[in-house]
């Protein structure tokens, strides 16, 4: 599970079969060549939408700057499916990439961003001025390990939360927040199996917040935390839904705060806390970090065509 290394043979060959047209032969090259057929079929197919896009379900705008782009829902999905491997999700509310070019979701040298809704309520941020993140940090490293043994016997690597890659930050005025994990993968022989980043953006509003997960590579470090403030600029509740607009008494209140949204505020909506660990918050956001390397594998396949 990672950003640049390849997925595991079995996974590529999996997702590739997965491509590939029912009743095709087993012949060589032939599943390669229909793999790569209906890969350069869907990243045509793809439309990103520029300017100002509007993301009705969470009633919320996007302010696209130049060269950046933004796929649907259904694009997305697609994607984050047909592509990158993943478990279909109807919650997945669109993708903002750093370029207007869909063949963007095929480079592994680049970021991408996630985007969903969450209506659980108003998320006070009462508590954001007393948080140790220091202490919760080992908290949530002590709770992945825990729940490393529920990951490998689902299928899924073990995890090791190796720290902040980004320190969680709130911003009171514009009730937005962001942090980064450094993030590795274990094999079962516990070696080494992937090293990633997932750096986690939540824009508070009236009713929910939104939720913008970048995937990247550990190594772009410095460039997904360049373009970050871009991304959290151009993204903003419509008129009053914002945060400023919540009605007390009209308006549901979360059941949680500003460290629940850090160490999982979707884990525990899911019920997950107990069961798994506060950092697993569904198995399939691990999945969107790591299966970008299914990319990598068809931007190779791609040059090798060439």
């Amino acid at each position: 599970m990672k950003r640049i290394l390849l997925l595991p043979a079995l996974a590529l060959l999996a997702t590739l079969a997965c491509l590939a047209p029912a009743g095709a032969t087993d012949t060589p090259a032939t599943p390669a060549a229909d793999a790569h057929a209906r890969v350069k079929a869907l990243v045509e197919s793809l439309h990103p939408l520029t300017g100002e896009v509007a993301i009705p379900a969470a009633q919320a705008t996007l302010q696209l700057k130049p060269g950046y782009g933004y796929l649907q829902a259904a694009d997305a999905q697609r994607v984050l499916t047909k592509l990158w491997g993943n478990p279909p999700d109807d919650s997945v509310l669109g993708m903002i990439l750093p370029s207007t070019d869909p063949a963007t979701v095929l480079d592994d040298q680049t970021w991408a961003v996630v985007v969903t809704y969450v209506d659980d309520g108003y998320v006070s941020d009462e508590d954001a001025g007393k948080i140790d993140y220091d202490d919760m940090l080992r908290n949530m490293q002590k709770a992945t390990r825990e729940s490393n043994a529920e990951r490998v016997k689902e299928g899924y690597p073990a995890v090791e939360l190796l720290g902040w890659a980004e320190p969680p930050h709130y911003d009171a005025a514009s009730h937005k927040l962001y942090w980064a994990r450094d993030v590795e993968f274990r094999k079962p022989d516990g070696s080494q199996d992937g090293h990633t980043l997932n750096y986690a953006i939540r824009v508070l509003g009236r009713k929910g917040y939104l939720s913008l997960n970048a995937v990247a590579p550990i190594g772009e470090l410095a460039k997904v935390r360049a373009d970050m403030p871009a991304v959290l600029a151009m993204t903003d509740f419509d008129a009053g839904q914002r945060y400023a607009d919540y009605n007390p008494t009209t308006d549901k209140l979360a059941a949680y705060g500003i460290a629940t949204l850090v160490a999982g505020g979707i884990a525990a909506k899911a019920g997950l806390f107990a069961k798994l660990g506060v950092l697993l918050l569904a198995f399939k956001k691990f999945i969107v970090i790591g299966v970008i390397a299914v990319a990598a594998a068809v931007r190779k396949l791609f040059q090798r065509r060439k």
